[in-house]
């Protein structure tokens, strides 16, 4: 059977059926169409785009393997329910262990943005808490300024930074009612939001073992360990190249000393990783454009250069 072919306005053709017979795409090429045979539309083409995202952030190698598991799980779940099977519904609720500058915060955005574009959440959006957000100062306003929170989280994530602090009071302390009010919720609107709770891993730790209701309610458990001095040799390079700046051989070997003497004398817990290297960075650029302002110099090769004069490297 010869195949379809319909004429659009513009010059176009679209192909509506398989097996184009030649003699009619030489015709159409004669008359100047442009020929569009539409393509098969790629599946995973939101798992493409997040692990795009994903490949930009160094390390993070169990993190990137439970994002494509979520990913696969969530897909098959649609296919088993095109096919009349079951296709519970799960808690996605996550905690994240690891220290300051580990990308936390950056990978909560990312979930965000792939359950948005999956359907789980319907906005996808996130919103940053602390312990301040949602403690009040009397009885009754933690539970209120808990439950605003969790109205503006709807459709996205909330995510709480340093969770633990909220049981750090005893049993006095209006903490205990923001997670009493966080646990109802995450039952009653489980599928409506989702709640990460970030914080060192130790702490976490504890945290869940003062309150052993919650482990079971948060399904998924993401570590994020600290980078090496490679990793992080590695996440200066990006961001200088991502500020069109490079580091002279000088500057480079003088920083990667600088982070082994910080790595090896510094406890984990109060090293920034990611965040400690970009501080150096941005107060390093201020430096150099102050070196250059006052030698007059502006040359390219000296705009884009930080010399290892340029470093900052006290905090």
């Amino acid at each position: 059977m010869d195949q379809a072919v319909t004429y659009k306005n513009n010059g176009q053709i679209n192909i509506i059926l398989n097996g184009q017979k030649k003699a009619v795409i030489d015709a159409a090429e004669s008359e100047g169409y442009n020929l569009t045979i539409p393509k098969a539309d790629n599946k995973h083409a939101i798992l493409q785009e997040i692990e795009s995202e994903l490949s930009s952030l160094v390390g993070m190698d169990e993190m990137k393997r439970n994002i494509k598991e979520i990913y696969a799980w969530l897909f098959v779940n649609k296919k088993r329910e095109e096919q009349g099977l079951k296709a519970g519904k799960q808690a996605l609720h996550m905690m994240f262990k690891g220290n300051p500058g580990t990308g936390k915060t950056t990978v909560a955005r990312l979930i965000g943005k792939l359950f948005h574009q999956m359907n789980v959440l319907s906005k996808g959006h996130l919103i940053e808490a602390e312990r301040a957000d949602l403690v009040g100062e009397y009885i009754g306003h933690t539970a209120q300024k808990t439950r605003d929170l969790i109205k503006k989280s709807i459709g996205g994530i909330l995510f709480i930074d340093e969770a633990y602090s909220l049981a750090r009071g005893g049993e006095k302390d209006f903490g205990k009612e923001a997670i009493d009010t966080l646990v109802k919720h995450m039952e009653d609107k489980q599928h409506e939001f989702i709640l990460i709770l970030a914080g060192y891993s130790k702490e976490m730790d504890h945290f869940l073992s003062l309150n052993p209701g919650l482990q079971s309610r948060f399904p998924l458990v993401i570590d994020f360990p600290d980078y090496t001095v490679e990793q992080l040799m590695e996440i200066s390079n990006m961001m200088m190249s991502e500020r069109e700046y490079q580091f002279s051989r000088d500057a480079c070997n003088k920083l990667k000393d600088h982070l082994m003497a910080v790595k090896s004398t510094t406890s984990p817990s109060k090293f920034s990783n990611g965040r400690f290297v970009r501080n150096i960075i941005e107060k390093s650029i201020r430096s150099q454009a102050m070196r250059l302002l006052l030698a007059n110099q502006y040359h390219r090769e000296d705009l884009v250069t930080i010399q290892s004069r340029d470093l900052v490297l006290k905090e």
